[in-house]
């Protein structure tokens, strides 16, 4: 174990299904997060962040082990079983001294005994109020649809103020001075959409600026969208219109919400001076349609509302440079991050890359942050209402959710992404492909994949898609015998003056060749 004397703590805050474009600093018409886009100047805010899959537990267990998806073997909201990796982050920096914690939601891989200090969302380190025990009620009553009254309690009530309650007594009675490694994990603003006043109705619906996309444009983007948004109709009826501008109204509260409890959270540890030694990381892991193409929460394919996520980094030895634009980075990057921050050596198997260098602005090959990549998909043929499986049976309909949008129809297949410049570029196991310039079509409208115009930008893109695939291709089992795996320390590709430590030990030695 190494000295703990210059280690800083580590917080990762993250959010759940919180989309990157939904804030003014990122051209949103709406001040949603005034505090966050102002804490964000004093660090790294990358403006092209992606998801590695946009799906809570694949992209959790992805942020936690550096692996993409096909490497994890966790391609859904149930495979946490499945996981694959080498060693995870919670367990290596428990090693190497730290004390971890995770407050709020879990949805990953690890359970309660891989944690020093764990409370799970909803727990809390005193007894639940009857109004807290109320507003459980509330809260399982919805079903996961949208609320269209006031949630009751008020601010104190919710998951996302015990979890900052229970992390700040956490900090208040720690004893040893080991340095900490903290999830703050917030539910918010993922369904069911509600919210207590102040906050209902802040941005009411009547008043919400309109949609890049809506669900006439549902054909140009597959048979699965048209699909979905039939499921959503199914379930909220005539009123389907009606409840969308609810939902949205209701997550733009949300992000006000968690924007607060951001400033509550940040005066605490700058008050106590404990952020003059914590490097901070505000993440989320998948974003949300919001109304986007006629549809809510997520579902099929990898459109920028889904993939495209906010990744904020400040603390000790972090440059205060605001936006990072021209760079793409990954939740996969979370981990190789982490542990170069912590001085530690990352593990077999990590896919993802050190930010280090861009956060402290020092040199680095772009190379390594041109293209974004992201996963979708179990595998398989697509899923179709000729197959006639039953939507009750494959637990769409009728579960513990009112309508579960991921299911058979919408995470089958395989579908892949990459975003170069202004340009992005999708692909599916059936060959279907979608071309777009996000720089004049945000909302991805226009596919321009059958255009002779843009025929070299398609053939680059494709060149980077089968780059990216490879580079995520699994090392894992190692192979045996006498094949010696040469992976970069952090990840790297291009680092051209990279030379391997079992290389620099026989570097006496006569070359084979």
């Amino acid at each position: 174990m190494k000295s703990q004397e210059k280690r800083p703590n580590i917080l990762i805050v993250i959010t759940d299904q919180q989309r990157a474009d939904m804030r003014k600093s990122n051209g949103y018409p709406l001040d949603t997060m005034p505090f966050l886009d102002g804490w964000a100047k004093g660090g790294a805010d990358f403006e092209n962040a992606y998801t590695s899959c946009p799906s809570c537990l694949p992209a959790r267990v992805c942020m936690l082990t550096g692996r993409y998806i096909n490497a994890t073997h966790a391609k859904t909201n149930e495979d946490a079983g499945q996981a694959h990796y080498a060693e995870d982050l919670v367990h290596i920096l428990k090693r190497e001294g730290y004390t971890t914690g995770l407050f709020g939601k879990n949805h990953t891989h690890l359970n309660r005994e891989d944690f020093d200090t764990v409370f799970f969302n909803g727990e809390k380190y005193e007894e639940l109020t009857d109004a807290e025990k109320e507003f459980d009620r509330f809260n399982k009553n919805l079903h996961h649809m949208e609320s269209h009254v006031p949630s009751p309690g008020g601010v104190e009530v919710l998951h996302i103020t015990r979890s900052i309650d229970n992390f700040l007594h956490f900090l208040e009675t720690k004893k040893d001075s080991q340095p900490f490694f903290s999830i703050l994990s917030f539910v918010e603003p993922h369904n069911p959409y509600f919210v207590p006043e102040p906050y209902f109705d802040m941005f009411p619906p009547a008043a919400l600026p309109s949609l890049r996309s809506s669900k006439e444009d549902l054909p140009l983007k597959g048979k699965r969208y048209v699909w979905l948004r039939k499921m959503w109709e199914r379930v909220m009826g005539d009123e389907v219109e009606e409840r969308i501008a609810r939902t949205r109204s209701n997550y733009l509260g949300m992000l006000r919400l968690i924007d607060d409890q951001m400033k509550r959270l940040m005066s605490y540890l700058d008050t106590s001076g404990i952020s003059d030694n914590t490097v901070i990381l505000y993440i989320s892991d998948h974003g949300d349609y919001a109304g986007e193409y006629g549809l809510i929460r997520k579902g099929v394919d990898l459109p920028e509302a889904l993939t495209r996520i906010p990744m904020i980094w400040r603390g000790p030895g972090i440059k205060a440079q605001g936006k990072i634009e021209g760079i793409c980075s990954n939740i996969v990057d979370v981990m190789p991050t982490i542990l170069d921050i912590a001085g530690v050596r990352m593990p077999v198997g990590v896919q993802g890359k050190s930010l280090l260098p861009i956060l402290r602005e020092e040199d680095y090959d772009k190379r390594e942050f041109e293209v974004g990549y992201s996963e979708s998909g179990y595998g398989g043929l697509y899923w179709n209402e000729e197959d006639h499986l039953d939507y009750v049976d494959e637990q769409a309909l009728g579960c513990v959710c009112t309508f579960n949008e991921l299911n058979s129809w919408t995470q089958s297949g395989q579908v892949r992404m990459v975003r170069k410049g202004e340009f992005k570029l999708q692909l599916d196991m059936l060959g279907n492909g979608y071309l777009y310039n996000l720089k004049n079509d945000p909302a991805e409208l226009e596919n321009l994949w059958d255009d002779k115009t843009y025929e070299p930008v398609k053939s680059d893109l494709l060149w980077e898609l089968g780059k990216k695939m490879m580079q995520a291709c699994d090392v894992l089992p190692l192979p045996m015998a006498r094949y010696r795996l040469k992976q970069h320390p952090k990840g790297y590709i291009y680092d051209q003056n990279y030379i391997s430590e079992d290389t620099r030990k026989n570097d006496a030695k006569t070359s084979p060749l």
